[in-house]
């Protein structure tokens, strides 16, 4: 089934035993987190967490880990709970062919419930705000989806954006957004700075689990989240047109946020623990007047712990880096088989692929450093054979140990862009880059001794499968 909000989600998530009610008193700060923190360690089956008894608040209600799990993930795909990671990767390819599936438009969103409007605007009456990390410089909301829309071409669906951004409360209706520059927003605001204009955005809290999945997979400029997240749930997305701003935002909401990204306006934001496992720094981040909030009774505030690998913000951005990176490099070089961009939203990608000459498998790593997410994100591409999984790390190191010359197969770029809050960066922004091709040279490619490897035995599939169903009998 598809989910219209994030409550019938947890519904599922609860049944499926996927979900642990905390029901005994916790301190905001650090027991929320902290248990956000230790969850995904329970594994690939780890459960969602539920608090709704917080000493100080008189009426919160946090859900934390909603996708920190692939049984999690699986759930929101609408795909049985035991599903692994390349199956899911697989299916996500899968239904990317399904798009676009253009939204749905309804009415009465459950969101319009309540409001604050202006002077009574007080983000701190509607949210349960708590720190994640003890180095952090206050109050974020981190797993919201903000809507924004291109100045110069507002009425283009396709260059509107649904991205997640990390936001700082500074106030009662006062926030800091930073825009990464490779990210849609920046050129959302870039292009309504250059005519003295503000950013009018939404910013929306509690959505249902395939919009969390879509705002964070690495899109091109002109194609639409809500048209990739009808494709993935197989039904149109439902979404509400936000009173204040006209902009398009989820139907099942359990907050609306509508303000604008003031122009030319910056000041301190920061620091924070971030998705790399390190905190970054104070910057001068754009700050965003909030002008109206919207919102269901008892609203339910969905946050997201991330810090040092593996947390809930990895399993979001694992399957959805993968699959864009995928479908972009298959364009050009149809030889590609699978890519594994989970390792921190790409810092380091796998491909592999077949290649048609000496020489191919460094083109095809070249590539992935200038498509729309490697220009920013991909650090490290390592380029292996069509035979080896790029999901099987212990076969991608017997590839590194085996094919991969340094004396001709590292090829290093320097001064190539790169998101600031990567650590590796000896200038913010700024980083070498590196193409290791662990592939077996092919003509006029002589190098080594590869004529004598050992492949699976015909039949080695076959009793795998014979193996697993005995061990699933005893």
């Amino acid at each position: 089934m598809a989910y219209d909000d994030l409550r019938s989600f947890l519904e599922t998530l609860d049944k499926e035993g996927q979900l642990l009610h905390i029901a005994e008193e916790v301190n905001p700060e650090p027991d929320i987190a902290a248990a956000a923190n230790a969850a995904p360690r329970l594994g690939d089956a780890a459960p969602a967490l539920y608090f709704d008894n917080v000493k100080g608040f008189t009426d919160a209600r946090i859900a934390m880990n909603v996708h920190g799990s692939w049984a999690n993930h699986a759930l929101a795909l609408d795909l049985p709970k035991g599903t692994g990671t390349k199956e899911q990767v697989e299916e996500f390819i899968r239904r990317w062919e399904e798009f676009p599936v253009a939204p749905e438009r309804r009415d009465n969103p459950p969101w319009a419930q309540n409001t604050q409007e202006g002077d009574d605007v007080d983000i701190f009456q509607v949210l349960p705000l708590i720190r994640l990390n003890d180095g952090d410089g206050g109050f974020y909301i981190d797993k919201a989806a903000v809507v924004s829309k291109d100045p110069e071409d507002p009425e283009h669906s396709g260059k509107q954006n649904v991205g997640i951004y990390r936001i700082q409360v500074k106030g009662k209706r006062k926030l800091a957004l930073q825009p990464v520059p490779m990210h849609d927003i920046a050129q959302h605001l870039r292009k309504a700075e250059e005519t003295g204009e503000d950013l009018p955005v939404a910013i929306t809290i509690g959505n249902d689990p395939v919009i969390s999945i879509v705002a964070s997979t690495p899109m091109e400029y002109d194609e639409n989240e809500y048209e990739l997240a009808g494709a993935l749930r197989g039904t149109p997305a439902p979404i509400a047109e936000a009173p204040l701003t006209g902009l398009p935002v989820p139907w099942g909401s359990e907050v609306v946020i509508e303000g604008v990204i003031e122009g030319r306006k910056r000041e301190l934001e920061g620091p924070f623990g971030e998705f790399t496992g390190h905190y970054s720094g104070g910057r001068s981040m754009t700050v965003i007047r909030v002008d109206r909030i919207s919102y269901r009774t008892n609203p339910i505030f969905e946050h997201l712990y991330l810090g040092m690998p593996w947390t809930e913000v990895d399993y979001l951005i694992a399957a959805n880096t993968c699959v864009p990176l995928y479908q972009q490099l298959k364009k050009d070089f149809p030889e590609v088989r699978a890519v594994n961009a989970m390792y921190t939203h790409g810092l380091v990608a796998i491909v592999s692929t077949k290649k048609r000459y000496g020489g191919f498998a460094k083109a095809v790593g070249t590539r992935v450093l200038t498509t729309s997410h490697g220009l920013g994100y991909a650090a490290t591409v390592i380029v292996v054979d069509e035979d080896v999984d790029p999901f099987n790390l212990p076969q991608v190191m017997w590839a590194l140990s085996t094919k991969m010359n340094p004396s001709g197969d590292l090829i290093t770029i320097p001064n190539l862009s790169v998101l600031e809050l990567a650590p590796q960066a000896q200038s913010p922004g700024i980083v070498d880059k590196l193409v290791i091709d662990a592939t077996t040279p092919v003509e006029p490619d002589r190098r080594g001794n590869y004529s004598t490897q050992v492949h699976d035995l015909p039949e080695t599939a076959e009793w795998l499968t014979r193996l697993q169903r005995l061990s699933a009998g005893r």
